[in-house]
């Protein structure tokens, strides 16, 4: 038999029926990550035993007629930016290298209390730092659908490990993009849901305002599943929305009452916007209105300056986030004797030698921005300039979601692009972000969803946005567009 590790829907059936055991699938996802890895580099660490260990219980507890969880004995892969007491988590950066957490993180704890089995731990561009996972200090992540281009970033070993067929899911985590870019490079389907939905506890701040943890799978009704699995309200955040968490896989099968989509002209005339991109997304218009929907043109009068405002919003945060990486307290460590550090001090020697060590070159970049720019003479010019627009970028979701219920879009400016193309120009890797940083700045919830294929078969992405705590509503869509579609069954030849 073919075990689907692209469809934890169809997984779930069968392990439901005894067709298929936990280990069964397990040890299928295992071969396949040993398979695929050497090429993609997806992963940083592999549980092997401690997966085989799960699958094994969750198939005892099965036999024994024991409750089970939504997700007992499906394969899983979490991004190296939570924390796992039973895996490294090293955010894929040398100050992390060898750290054990001594806790999991909620959404961590979440898939274990589901019966999930986490198979490894993801590659990521350094602290999620980048867009392309080529800042990783453990290896570059490549595209499954060719090795040559990147798959995206910065959660770009949780897209490609589902891409590759690895595994059926996987959690990142998405600050300015980065899972819907990703998702859209490795032709996945990919979920940032509402600020405050899913817990930050145990998620390594990049961000602390604009990170959030969102599901990734090939198609919407997984993506579904996986985010009723690690929603809702967490004692542990204090940014954790105590609202109700609805069930997400439910009216997946129709959207209720007439859609009004909103589509931002502007973007589709962007400077940049790839002529490939911008035919996906018309077709993807006419998709939606052959269904029913009604297509409406709206403003976001401040889009123009999303980029800009989170270049600035997010180091500033990361600046300050990161300043507990001191060689003192934990993390990677250089001593300098008192007889080598000069004036400094051998404190002040170690923290330097420590950060300059461990830290990579685009991390120390987004550091000396945000040190700059909360620097005593600069922050009301810079940082409070930005909170300020950042207050008009929401207002404006706030003012066209009041016409519509959906916005449609591009998720990159271009499909995916080589390996080394755009790494050392921080600015052209910077405007990857063009269309996703928004929904960031603002706190909505927004998908990515495979809308086509190049003419040299390469994935592109389609956005969904829409208001807050909205995600069944961007779900719905998503899966009535995956009904009158077959892009996202397109696998990597």
């Amino acid at each position: 038999m073919t075990i689907p590790l692209d469809s934890a829907a169809k997984l779930l059936g069968l392990l439901a029926s005894g067709e298929l055991t936990a280990r069964q699938a397990t040890q299928a996802s295992l071969d396949r990550i040993a398979a695929t890895d050497p090429e993609v580099g997806a992963f940083t660490f592999v549980n092997t035993e401690a997966a085989l260990a799960a699958a094994d219980s969750i198939d005892q507890r099965r036999r024994d007629g024991q409750p089970l969880g939504a997700l007992a004995g499906v394969p899983i892969a979490v991004k190296d930016v939570l924390c796992t007491t039973d895996m490294p988590t090293t955010c894929s950066s040398r100050m992390l290298e060898k750290h054990m957490s001594p806790y999991d993180a909620t959404v961590v704890a979440r898939l274990r209390a589901a019966d999930a089995v986490i198979v490894g731990k993801t590659n990521m561009d350094e602290f999620a730092m980048g867009a392309s996972t080529e800042t990783s200090a453990f290896g570059k992540t490549t595209n499954p659908w060719n090795p040559s281009l990147t798959p995206g970033g910065s959660s770009g070993g949780a897209a490609a490990c589902v891409a590759a067929g690895d595994v059926p899911l996987s959690l990142g985590s998405d600050t300015g993009g980065s899972i819907r870019q990703p998702a859209a490079f490795c032709g996945i389907t990919g979920l940032k849901p509402t600020y405050g939905r899913v817990s930050r506890y145990g998620l390594i701040a990049f961000a602390s305002s604009l990170d959030q943890v969102g599901p990734m799978a090939f198609d919407a009704v997984d993506c579904a599943t996986l985010l009723n699995a690690i929603a809702g309200v967490d004692a542990s955040d204090s940014t954790s929305l105590p609202v109700e968490t609805p069930d997400f896989t439910a009216g997946l099968d129709r959207i209720e009452g007439e859609l009004r989509i909103g589509i931002v002209k502007h973007h589709l005339e962007a400077e940049g916007l790839d002529p490939e991109v911008r035919q996906a997304v018309d077709d993807a218009i006419e998709v939606f209105r052959d269904a029913g929907a009604k297509i409406v043109e709206v403003e976001l009068p401040h889009s123009d300056y999303w980029v800009p405002t989170y270049y600035v919003i997010a180091p500033s945060e990361a600046s300050s986030n990161l300043s507990r990486y001191d060689g003192a307290h934990y993390g990677h460590r250089s001593p300098v004797a008192a007889s080598e550090a000069g004036d400094r001090g051998p404190l002040v020697a170690t923290y330097c030698r420590s950060r300059g060590e461990a830290f990579g070159a685009e991390v120390k970049r987004r550091i000396m921005i945000g040190m700059y720019a909360l620097s005593a003479g600069y922050g009301d010019k810079y940082y409070v300039k930005a909170l300020q627009v950042r207050r008009l970028i929401r207002q404006d979701f706030d003012s066209a979601f009041q016409n519509v219920d959906l916005l449609l879009g591009p998720v990159t400016p271009t499909p995916p692009f080589a390996m080394g193309e755009k790494i050392d120009d921080p600015l052209q890797m910077y405007l990857c972000d063009l269309f996703t940083v928004g929904a960031n700045l603002a706190g909505i919830p927004a998908l990515s969803m495979p809308g086509g294929l190049t003419s040299n078969n390469l994935p592109i992405g389609i956005q969904l946005q829409a208001p807050p705590l909205q995600e069944a509503k961007l779900l719905q869509a998503a899966a009535a567009f995956q009904r009158a579609t077959d892009w996202h069954t397109k696998r990597p030849l």
